[in-house]
């Protein structure tokens, strides 16, 4: 690897040499790009169809105008997105294997003990592309019309309330036990395997409370099918503006949101990253880009390897301190 690198990079200054030297040489004469030279890989670890997908379509599309070369999306589910994280973390570090993934990264270190990934050691950050405040919520004839609303009951009733959730270890069921935590209260877990039926059993009145991300209730909370109670955004949210924040809800400092980042494997040459950040925050500022991606659910960030990095060790730390008080187990 370091021979080949060492002689493409004296072939590119010897060449431009020679072409400096020969009379009529055309001086706009470049050395065919050696970043990418086929297709690209971005392995998603969750089911197509899922807000993730969602935004490595968009990602992808803009990717492959801007380098050239196609950038197919491959849905490589299982184990809770560690099957398709570790495959990226395997993967040979040149730029055409990426990984585009969900908060998963953060949170699953705190879930399982043995991972067969290091989410430092193993990637090299490009940028944290989107992200999404969770929502609570009810129906609306529960009598329940607030945080407080809700205290208050689960408080009285102690042994009455439940809630779903997408799944063991998603930011949506972190949310719910952050939200039994900081309130004292106690509601029941109920798991569901997606956004989407975690929904309707809220809908048909299977659970009381619900906590999802935004993406698959927002037309929901519109036509007052559900009640939004809160979102766990740092602020409101732009298309929901009478529902509160957590924050205004009298928990200070509750941000309980869900990102989607681009990663490479950590070996990858500084130079295929420093593009791949270039060209990738520049997809997201599209705004085409900006419109898909709040159509599904996510407000854009397009942020450096450096503020990835700073989020991946405060996002580690808080879940696993949270699993920890919370006895949280994987299924």
């Amino acid at each position: 690897m370091l021979r080949r690198e060492f002689l493409l990079r004296t072939g590119g200054v010897l060449g431009s040499a020679l072409a400096a030297s020969v009379p009529g040489a055309a001086p706009a004469l470049a050395q065919p790009r050696s970043y990418p030279t086929r297709t690209i890989t971005l392995i998603v670890p969750f089911a197509a169809g899922g807000p993730t997908d969602i935004i490595a379509r968009i990602i992808s599309t803009s990717l492959s105008q801007s380098l050239g070369q196609s950038v197919i999306v491959d849905n490589l589910a299982g184990a809770g997105g560690n099957l398709g994280i570790a495959m990226v973390a395997r993967a040979v570090p040149d730029g055409h294997t990426l990984l585009l993934t969900s908060t998963a990264i953060a949170v699953n270190p705190g879930l399982f003990d043995n991972l067969p990934y290091d989410p430092f050691k193993d990637f090299a950050p490009i940028s944290e592309l989107v992200n999404a405040p969770n929502v609570i919520y009810v129906r609306p004839d529960s009598g329940i019309t607030s945080i407080a609303d809700l205290v208050a009951k689960a408080k009285a009733e102690p042994e009455k309330y439940n809630y779903s959730s997408p799944g063991v270890g998603t930011k949506s069921h972190l949310t719910g036990e952050l939200l039994k935590l900081r309130a004292d209260i106690k509601m029941q877990h109920v798991p569901y395997r997606g956004g989407g039926p975690s929904v309707q059993a809220v809908v048909a009145g299977t659970v009381q409370v619900g906590s999802v991300a935004l993406a698959p209730i927002e037309p929901l909370i519109k036509s007052g099918t559900i009640r939004a109670l809160a979102v766990t955004g740092p602020t409101r949210w732009w298309s929901l503006p009478d529902v509160p924040t957590m924050i205004e809800s009298g928990y200070p400092g509750f941000v309980s949101d869900t990102f989607n980042a681009l990663f490479a494997p950590a070996a990858t040459p500084p130079e295929v990253i420093a593009l791949l950040v270039k060209e990738a925050r520049a997809a997201m500022a599209k705004p085409e880009s900006r419109e898909a991606a709040r159509r599904a659910g996510y407000e854009i960030i397009a942020g450096t390897p450096e503020q990835m990095t700073a989020r991946l060790v405060a996002e580690i730390a808080g879940v696993k301190e949270l699993v920890a008080k919370a006895g949280i187990k994987p299924e």
